[in-house]
C-alpha cells in the first residue's frame, strides 16, 4: 500500500490544496499511525488509500501512483454512518451474508465478534438505535472484523469510549492484528502505542513532518508537534508547567466561596428513553460557576442525563432552571446551550458562519453577541472555513463548530455531551480555556467525559452516573483557572 506525489483539494475555486506532494509506502504487517492537527487531512488519507475518494466521494485528485489493498475494512469516526441494518445480529449477519456464511453458523459466529469487541447485550436481536455511541462504535469494529480483512483502517476507533472500552478494543486488536496491516488515525495515543510500528506526522498544511519509530519521532519532533497543537505523550505535563503560576495562585484560595442561589434545582428528576428510566437525579442544586464533570461507563445513562435536562426525552419530577418559565425545549433554549455527543445533529445551516449565528438578533448587536460569533470563528480557527458547509468539515472542526454555536448566545449553563472528543490538543485546551472564562463568570458547565485530565485539572465538581443513577463524588476540584487571574469556585 503506498502513495506517490498525492495532491488533493475540496471543491471550490478557493479551496486550498489538502495534500502537496504527500508520499510514503507501508508493508504488509506494519502498524502504522497517522499523527497531526484537526483538519490536516488524516481522515481524508484514509479514504484515499482505500479507494473510498474518489471512488464513492468525489474529491479533485491527483498522484503519481497510488496502490491500494485488495482486503480491507474501515471504521468511521461516526458509527452510524456504516450501518447497514436497524439491528445489531442482522449487522454482522449482512457481512457474513456477503461471504457466503452458512445461516446455521451465523448465530455463533455473531456472538464471537460481539464478545471479541466487548460488546455484550443480552439479546443481539437488539435495535442499534438504542446503544450508546461507545456501544455502536464497538459494533462497527466488529462489522468490520467479520470482513476478515488484509488491511484496517481504524479513524479514531476510540474516541468515543471510556477507559475500560479503549483498553478493550486495542486489546482486541493487538489480538486479532498479527499479520494484518493497520493504518491508525488517533488522539488518544496512551493507550496504544507499544502496538506501533511506525508513526507519520502531518503538517497543519497536510505535509510529512516526520516518519519513523515512534518514541524517535516524539522525541525530535516534539516542539513542532507542540506548535501544532499535535496530541503528544506529555502534552498534559508540559501544559500544567507553562501555568504554574497560575496554579501557585490558586493554591492560595482558601476561603469557601459564600453561598449563592441556586441555577438548577433537582427533585427526584427521572430521563425516560423506549419507556425504561436512563437517569435519574435525587436531590442536586447547581450554582453559578459550577463546572461538573459527568463520568461513567459507556452506556450508564450520561447522555441521557443531558437530554432529561433539555427535556430533549420524556421526565418525570423537577429539574428547575431559574429564569426559565415552562417546561419545553423552546423555553429553555435562551437560557440553556446543548451540545449533542454527534455535531451533526445539531446542524441547521449551509455555512459555518450562518451555524454560528443562527438564531442571533438581526441588525444591532445584543450584548454584544454578533462580536462573540466573530471572535469564536478566529479562536476555533474557523474564520478561513466559514463560508463552507457545516458537513464538509472535519470531525475535529464539527466539533469546535457545534461548542461555539452554543456558546455563542452567552447562555447561564452549558450542556455539553464529549465536547472535545476528535479534537486536537490545540483545539482541546483553546476550549477547555474559553469554558473556563465563561464558568469564571458564572456560567454552569456540565459536560459528560471520559478524560480524566479534565476531570482532574478543570472540573469543581463530579457526578457518577451508574446503571442510569447520578450521585456526586468527593472530589478535590481544579484549584485555579486556566486563564490568567482567574481563581477557582469551590464545591458546593
Amino acid at each position: 500500500m503506498s502513495v506517490t506525489n498525492l495532491r488533493l483539494k475540496y471543491p471550490g475555486d478557493d479551496a486550498p490544496l489538502i495534500f502537496q506532494g504527500v508520499s510514503f509506502s507501508i508493508e504488509r504487517g506494519e502498524k502504522v499511525l497517522l499523527l497531526g492537527p484537526s483538519g490536516c487531512g488524516k481522515s481524508t488519507l484514509l479514504q484515499v488509500l482505500s479507494g473510498i475518494v474518489p471512488d464513492m466521494i468525489e474529491l479533485p485528485l491527483k498522484a503519481d501512483e497510488i496502490r491500494r489493498p485488495s482486503r480491507w475494512g474501515y471504521v468511521f469516526q461516526d458509527p452510524d454512518t456504516q450501518f447497514c441494518m436497524p439491528y445489531i445480529d442482522e449487522e454482522i449477519a449482512f457481512v457474513l451474508e456477503n461471504q457466503e456464511v452458512p445461516r446455521e453458523d451465523m448465530p455463533a459466529r455473531i456472538r464471537y465478534y460481539l464478545d471479541l469487541v466487548g460488546l455484550y447485550v443480552p439479546d443481539a436481536h437488539t435495535l442499534i438505535s438504542t446503544l450508546s455511541q461507545g456501544m455502536k462504535q464497538r459494533l462497527a469494529i466488529a462489522s468490520v472484523l467479520a470482513l476478515e480483512p488484509e488491511v484496517i483502517f481504524l479513524d479514531e476507533p476510540t474516541a468515543l469510549l471510556d477507559d475500560e472500552g479503549t483498553k478493550q478494543i486495542w486489546d482486541t486488536i493487538r489480538a486479532i492484528s498479527g499479520d494484518k496491516t493497520l493504518l491508525i488515525v488517533e488522539h488518544k495515543i496512551s493507550g496504544m502505542l507499544d502496538l506501533l510500528d511506525r508513526l507519520i506526522i502531518l503538517t497543519p498544511e497536510g505535509k510529512v513532518l516526520a516518519d519513523g519509530p515512534p518514541l524517535a519521532m516524539f522525541e525530535a519532533y516534539k516542539e513542532q508537534m507542540r506548535e501544532y497543537g499535535i496530541w503528544y505523550p506529555e502534552v498534559w505535563e508540559d501544559y500544567a508547567k507553562e501555568n504554574v503560576r497560575r496554579e501557585d495562585q490558586g493554591n492560595k484560595q482558601t476561603n469557601k466561596v459564600e453561598p449563592l442561589t441556586p441555577v438548577m434545582v433537582f427533585q427526584d428528576f427521572v430521563g425516560v428513553r423506549g419507556g425504561q428510566i436512563r437517569t435519574s437525579v435525587d436531590n442536586f442544586s447547581v450554582y453559578p460557576g459550577d463546572w461538573i464533570t459527568v463520568v461513567g461507563a459507556n452506556g450508564a445513562g450520561k447522555s441521557s442525563l443531558l437530554l432529561a435536562i433539555m427535556r430533549l426525552i420524556p421526565t418525570r419530577g423537577s429539574c428547575l432552571i431559574a429564569g426559565v418559565k415552562g417546561n419545553k425545549v423552546e423555553h429553555l433554549a435562551e437560557q440553556v446551550g446543548f451540545v449533542f455527543q454527534n455535531p451533526e445533529f445539531q446542524f441547521v445551516t449551509n455555512s459555518v458562519e450562518e451555524e454560528l449565528t443562527y438564531g442571533l438578533p438581526e441588525g444591532q448587536p445584543k450584548n454584544g453577541q454578533w462580536a462573540a460569533a466573530e471572535q469564536l470563528l478566529r479562536e476555533y480557527d474557523l474564520l478561513a472555513l466559514r463560508e463552507r458547509h457545516p458537513f464538509q468539515l472535519s470531525l475535529g472542526q464539527k466539533r469546535r463548530l457545534s461548542v461555539g454555536s452554543a456558546m455563542v448566545r452567552g447562555p447561564r449553563i452549558l450542556l455539553l455531551d464529549e465536547p472535545t472528543f476528535g479534537l486536537d490538543a490545540r483545539g482541546t485546551l483553546r476550549m477547555l480555556e474559553e469554558l473556563e472564562r465563561l464558568r469564571a463568570s458564572g456560567t454552569v458547565i456540565v459536560m459528560v467525559t471520559h478524560d480524566h485530565e479534565i476531570v482532574q485539572r478543570w472540573a469543581t465538581r463530579v457526578w457518577q452516573v451508574e446503571a442510569g443513577r447520578v450521585t456526586e463524588v468527593a472530589h478535590a476540584p481544579a484549584l485555579a483557572s486556566s486563564i490568567p487571574g482567574g481563581e477557582p469556585l469551590l464545591c458546593k
